[in-house]
Formats: structure tokens, C-alpha cells, sequence
């Protein structure tokens, strides 16, 4: 089944390896095989990785999007799990999805739940800031 596309005007896509940019107005693709696809507002650069459930986000995002360098994301990611797992041990079982999706080889999938990792650490450190 392929996947349709709709793009906003400029909207930049990250496409098999390709970053992509929509023309003037909007249009309509659909991706007929299997390829890692990202939109630009789900990419997540490095200078803007500045908690460590965004770090981890990033080394997923990586894994996905470079499969050569995949040993240094997997790396990586495995080392920031384990951080966070110590600091706040309440997120393990956002990350136990997303490392399962992780060692399946479902990046994407393992995105979505990575997202909902980020809004889980901005609530604890906003009820932690309260509560300071």
C-alpha cells in the first residue's frame, strides 16, 4: 500500500537518503516502496537535542535516516537509554517501546513513541520545577 504524501508549499521532506523540497504550491506524492520518510517538522536537528529524551529521539532519528553509521547511533542511544532510565526511572516504559521498535528495525514506529517520550520528560520537569 503506498504512502500518500500531502505537501504544503516549501515543505521539505527527508526521502530515502534525499532531502526534498515542494514548489510553490501544494501537491500530492505517494511513496510505492520502502523508504524511510520523514517530514520536516518530525526532524529533529542536533543543535536542537538539548534534553536527553530529545538526544535519544535524535539517535533513533539517525538510525533511520543513515543506516550506514547504524552502530554508532545504536551506540549511542543505548547509552542515553540507561542515562535516563537512572535519572527517571518512570520513563522506562516509554523507552522499552521504543527500544523494542528499536531492535525490530521499526524506526518510524519507534519515532512516534519517542515523541511521546519528549511531552513525558517536558511534564516532569515542569511538575519538578513546581515543586522547587
Amino acid at each position: 500500500m503506498p504512502l500518500k504524501l500531502d505537501l504544503r508549499p516549501h515543505e521539505k521532506i527527508f526521502l530515502g537518503g534525499a532531502v526534498l523540497v515542494n514548489g510553490d504550491s501544494r501537491c500530492q506524492l505517494a511513496v510505492l516502496n520502502d523508504v524511510p520518510v520523514l517530514r520536516e517538522k518530525d526532524i529533529l536537528k542536533e543543535s536542537d537535542a538539548d534534553t536527553p529524551c530529545k538526544r535519544i529521539y535524535l539517535a533513533v532519528q539517525m538510525m533511520y535516516m543513515d543506516t550506514p553509521n547504524m552502530a554508532r547511533y545504536h551506540q549511542f542511544y543505548w547509552d542515553e537509554v540507561k542515562a535516563v532510565i537512572q535519572a527517571a526511572p518512570s520513563t522506562v516504559e516509554f523507552i522499552g517501546k521504543v527500544s523494542n521498535y528499536v531492535l525490530d528495525g521499526q524506526y518510524y514506529q519507534a519515532l512516534k513513541v519517542a515523541r511521546e517520550l519528549i511531552r513525558y520528560e517536558q511534564e516532569l520537569v515542569s511538575n519538578a520545577r513546581k515543586s522547587a
